[in-house]
């Protein structure tokens, strides 16, 4: 065997080897679960919401993803301009400075309308279900803390 056999042999045996180590990785280890998915769970299939009210949550739902959709492109630009604006200070200027407070707004008006959207969906709720959707979301709020 040469010894350019052996590096591609080994080349191909180490890749084939960290592809097997991620599928190992992936079927033992717990995958994080997404902020809010618990409380998607919750609504979707342990309330067991009505037909009126599942209507509703979809119309509430569609117009949620189109307004985060519109606030995460908000945030992106002001990172863009944060990073346009490092670039051009080097430094903590005052261009800098404008483009955090640009990036926190961005930042707080999406959290104001993540809210919003929780206590509209929490108004279609019957007085049953209220007390495991308000659990629900103090535990999304808190996941990791402790």
């Amino acid at each position: 065997m040469t010894s350019t056999t052996r590096i591609v042999l080994g080349v191909v045996l180490a890749f084939l080897a960290a592809i097997g180590g991620v599928f190992v990785g992936r079927a033992l280890l717990p995958q994080p679960q997404q902020p809010g998915a618990a409380l998607h769970d919750v609504l979707h299939h342990k309330l067991t919401l009505d037909d009126n009210q599942q209507a509703r949550l979809k119309v509430l739902e569609d117009r949620f993803a189109m307004q985060r959709r519109a606030l995460e492109l908000e945030m992106r630009a002001a990172n863009t301009r944060l990073a346009e604006a490092i670039e051009t200070e080097h430094g903590n200027g005052p261009k800098v400075a404008a483009a955090v407070d640009q990036s926190h707004a961005a930042m707080g008006e999406l959290q104001k309308a993540t809210l919003a959207h929780i206590f509209a969906m929490r108004q279609l709720l019957r007085p049953d279900q209220t007390s495991q959707f308000d659990a629900a979301v103090v535990k999304a709020l808190t996941a990791g803390q402790g």
